[in-house]
């Protein structure tokens, strides 16, 4: 077969599939999808504004309109997302100026993969706008959102590696192994990313989504500065930077908005993160280590993320709900822990409930079987949660506060670790206030931005 009639049958079929996935949009496509009409407008100025920075590495075209697009599937449905795609698609057509054979390219792929997208969540979660009750609202769903989101990925690439093998002869492994393997860090990043938004928005509603444009383009310029690195050893340096960074930032993004729910919530983060790193260079921890704890003093608390606003406000708890909330270790490290490098922020995140006498949870760990990260997490949380306004109901004194670490030092607390933040809290010019309610959570995590690459850990 030449090779002439080779393309045009392949022209044919991105024409009878384009055809397909918008007669198949139409009629799946149900007045509820398009509300409110606000989110539909928003995702796709994000999706428009998004390929508007689009950049060209490698023969690639990279763009932050691809999150929106997602979250539309997520949050719409799968025609709204087509919709939304597509109009990407003819923006970036005209403004290439490309070729009518190109242009279908575009259309075929960006119909294609947010209506295979759209119908896969739905199969999974159901249609968002019908489901009433929490579950859309957990970290659950936020999994679904990243793991549509790697697929329609994958997908999105391999029709625009198809039609470049079949109209500009580049074979398929080479395009794999220089333009998509490179950028998957990035793309697991955004994924990840686009999970929190989608999970942020069911919670939180429209404002999350209009904070999120600032996150897009740091996103967006973060993988150019990545891709555009030349010299290998300076491009793997700084992909494990940005990286970490982009990481980071979704995380911390995570918390800041579990603290539109619960107010005291950054706050205490910041606090435990700056007593914890004092605590971690009394206890003759390296640099590395000392940063390593801090970020997970910044992050302890994030698998309340999960927990519902009844429970989370609450000022008596059933037992059902005492069994809910000591979950939130196990979601923290299980959010943490997927992210590439932090695996032992996770462990201090998972065992900082746990008790030396071994009473504590999940693991009831005795004594010195709890990571050292884990048992200075717990002084330094027990400690101002005990004296600052904001999250205890009659707070005490730093000395009473202090008193009542000693008396459950052996028990509950690492005693020794219990005499060092005390000498801490004493000593000149180290910790001057007696208690963090000014603690800042973006000083905090600024501070913790010199050090992004958490590079082996000793604990």
């Amino acid at each position: 077969m030449s090779s002439k009639l080779t393309i045009r049958l392949f022209f044919a079929t991105e024409g009878i599939l384009l055809a397909a996935a918008l007669a198949a949009a139409a009629v799946i496509s149900t007045g509820q999808e398009w509300h409110p009409l606000l989110l539909v407008l928003l995702l796709a100025g994000l999706s428009l504004g998004g390929q508007g920075m689009q950049f060209t590495i490698r023969g690639q075209n990279l763009s932050a309109g691809f999150v929106a697009q997602v979250l539309a599937m997520s949050l719409l449905g799968p025609a709204p997302a087509v919709a939304i795609a597509l109009v990407s698609a003819i923006y970036i057509s005209a403004r290439r100026r490309l070729s009518p054979a190109f242009w279908l390219g575009n259309m075929s792929s960006f119909a294609i993969f947010p209506l295979i997208g759209g119908l896969l969540l739905t199969a999974i979660v159901g249609n968002v706008h019908d489901v009433t009750n929490a579950e859309i609202k957990t970290v659950t769903f936020g999994l679904v959102v990243f793991g549509v989101f790697m697929i329609t990925n994958a997908l999105n690439f391999s029709l625009i590696a198809l039609d470049n093998r079949v109209v500009e002869n580049r074979r398929l492994l080479p395009q794999v192994l220089e333009l998509f393997v490179p950028m998957l860090p990035g793309q697991i990043a955004a994924g990840a990313l686009t999970a929190v938004l989608a999970v942020a928005y069911t919670n939180l509603g429209l404002p999350v989504l209009f904070g999120a444009v600032l996150v897009i383009v740091i996103f967006q310029y973060l993988m150019v500065a990545l891709l555009r690195s030349e010299d290998r050893a300076d491009q793997l340096e700084a992909r494990s930077i940005h990286l970490a960074s982009l990481q980071l930032g979704v995380l911390t993004t995570l918390v800041e908005t579990l603290a539109l729910r619960d107010r005291s919530t950054a706050r205490h983060a910041a606090a435990v993160a700056r007593y914890a790193r004092e605590l971690a260079f009394e206890a003759g921890c390296s640099e590395a280590d000392q940063d390593l704890i801090h970020t997970a003093g910044l992050l302890h608390d994030i698998g309340k993320f999960a927990l519902p606003d009844h429970i989370l406000h609450a000022e008596i708890l059933s037992d059902e709900d005492w069994a809910v909330i000591r979950r939130h270790p196990q979601d923290g490290a299980t959010l943490v822990g997927r992210l590439d490098g932090y695996g032992p922020v996770a462990d201090a995140i998972l065992y900082h409930h746990e008790q030396v006498d071994g009473s504590g949870y999940p693991a009831g760990l005795i004594g010195s079987e709890i990571p050292l990260a884990s048992r200075i997490l717990a002084i330094c949380s027990t400690y101002d949660t005990l004296t600052a306004r904001d999250t205890y109901r009659s707070p005490r004194t730093p000395q009473d506060a202090i008193a009542e670490l000693r008396r459950v030092a052996g028990r509950q607390l690492d005693a020794e670790l219990v005499e060092k933040f005390v000498t801490m809290l004493e000593h000149d010019g180290r910790l001057t206030s007696t208690h963090a309610d000014e603690a800042d959570f973006e000083a905090e995590l600024a501070f913790g931005r010199r050090a992004q690459k958490i590079a082996q850990p000793t604990l």
